[in-house]
């Protein structure tokens, strides 16, 4: 399957200069789920990142703001090799589901 990302919620400053309601901190979540013999396995990271002052020139508004857009802003300040390691790290997550190496628990 593939990761999703998601936007949990966002710290805003109210006013900047002339811009208000500007997001200065983004709380995500990214999962992932494969569904094996109908067991469910999935692995999931959360974070939360500050963002840089928008420049007045491409700023959005807060109410014109959408989940895709504030999942752009995330993805561009962690950076590519950033994203794919959070992947691989929920991938290795529902690997060691399906196949653990460590096992929790009392043999009674």
């Amino acid at each position: 399957m593939a990761v999703t990302w998601n936007i949990g919620s966002l710290d805003t400053t109210v006013t900047v200069g002339s811009l208000s309601n500007v997001v200065k901190t983004v709380h995500w979540n990214a999962t992932d789920q494969e569904l094996v013999d109908s067991i469910q396995h999935s692995g999931y990271v959360n974070g939360c990142i500050d963002l840089a002052a928008p420049e007045s020139s491409s700023f959005i508004a807060y109410d014109s703001l959408t989940q895709d857009t504030v999942i752009g802003w995330v993805k561009a300040s962690l950076g590519t090799d950033k994203v794919t390691e959070i992947e691989n790290k929920i991938s290795a997550q529902i690997t060691e589901s399906k196949t653990p190496t460590e096992i929790s628990g009392v043999p009674w």
